[in-house]
């Protein structure tokens, strides 16, 4: 085998049936070009890892990295990047829908000084509604973009782009800082490194999934956005914190419809609906915390009701506190909405702590 010259990053989940055609169109496309294949999967159960084992046995530069215990396409990409052994690296998806015929071209305008090319759908000959099969993804895709947008500037036409290639010297400083959370890495790296970096774009047409399921959902969605809200505060608050406040806020909705059900529809005591409240709200925050902000390390079986006993376990500490708050400001003739919310508040900052240190272990 030569060194290779470039390393592509293949993130994966759930895409055993693609790995094996990509990996020979990538081959076709590179022609004499040293290459390797790293597919970075996040121990997906339909054995993508298995099937990049056995055509690495075929094909020494096709490698596997498994992720266990941690998931989201950042972190993937990351990882795969410190794991590459070319001075050049590109991330592109492993479900086939990028152009992989773009490679030698992207790779050209690297040799010619960029430091970073970006595989785009908006620009002259690219194309962006090919690979949706729905009008309403393709729309939200625009959307997405044009949000990105107003972070990124004029940098590039399609900072949500998946298919990028960059120097070595700018994987290291990306992966260095830019979240391990979330579905959009460009983004994050142009919103950081946009006015150091020299940026081509190259167009392509994105092309309709062959086999498999789009990633693309709520939780991609959420991520998303708090993403967009980190990278608008400068990084000021991040994307973790994020998915955390809008679950508490959730909470919130639940902890004050339960309230007023309770000690207005029912004629429960106060006291009595207050707690119910918090109760309540802390297995809704629970249930979202685990599904979206501790999503690369989810709970599931005996470790979900575990998780949750302890949640509450620790929880009531605070639950204690927001009946407290919320009892005497009631009883000094304060509104049940204020009275209720305050003691909320109360728990759901407590709940932020108790979520990150003690019911998930997320250092």
């Amino acid at each position: 085998m030569q060194a290779p010259e470039l390393t592509i990053v293949l993130p994966a989940f759930n895409e055993s049936k693609n790995i094996e055609p990509l990996v020979g169109k990538i081959a076709d496309a590179m022609g004499k070009i040293a290459h390797e294949v790293i597919v970075v999967d996040d121990n997906s159960p339909d054995d993508t890892a298995g099937v990049t084992r056995r055509l690495a046995a075929k094909h020494p530069h096709v490698r596997c990295i498994r992720r266990v215990g941690r998931r989201g396409l950042s972190g993937a990409c990351i990882e795969g990047m410190m794991a590459a052994n070319a001075p050049i690296v590109v991330i592109m998806d492993a479900d086939m829908q990028h152009d992989e015929t773009r490679l030698p071209t992207m790779l050209d305008e690297i040799k010619n000084g960029a430091d970073l090319v970006i595989g785009s759908r908006y620009v002259d000959g690219g194309d962006h509604k090919a690979g949706f099969n729905q009008k309403t993804r393709a729309k939200g895709s625009e959307i997405a973009t044009t949000m990105a947008n107003y972070i990124t500037g004029h940098y590039t036409s399609d900072p949500m782009s998946g298919f990028f290639m960059l120097t070595r010297q700018t994987a290291d400083k990306a992966a260095e800082t830019v979240s391990k959370d979330g579905f959009k890495i460009l983004f994050d790296i142009v919103s950081r490194y946009g006015d150091t970096l020299k940026i081509k774009e190259v167009p392509f047409q994105f092309r309709e999934r062959v086999e498999g399921e789009s990633k693309l959902g709520f939780l991609v969605t959420i991520q998303f956005l708090g993403l967009l809200v980190s990278r608008f505060t400068g990084g000021l608050i991040p994307m973790r914190f994020m998915l955390y406040g809008l679950v508490g806020f959730t909470g919130l909705f639940v902890h004050m419809a339960t309230l007023f059900a309770l000690h207005y529809g029912a004629n429960v005591d106060f006291a009595a609906a207050q707690f119910a409240g918090a109760f309540a709200a802390m297995t809704s925050n629970f249930i979202l915390n685990n599904s979206v902000t501790y999503a690369h390390r989810k709970l599931k079986g005996n470790r979900f009701w575990i998780g949750l006993l302890t949640f509450y376990a620790v929880c009531s500490v605070g639950a204690l506190a927001n009946v407290s708050i919320a009892q005497s400001l009631f009883e000094l003739n304060q509104s049940t909405l204020f009275a209720g919310f305050a003691g909320a508040l109360m728990n759901a900052v407590f709940n932020y702590a108790v979520t990150k240190l003690v019911t998930w272990r997320d250092t």
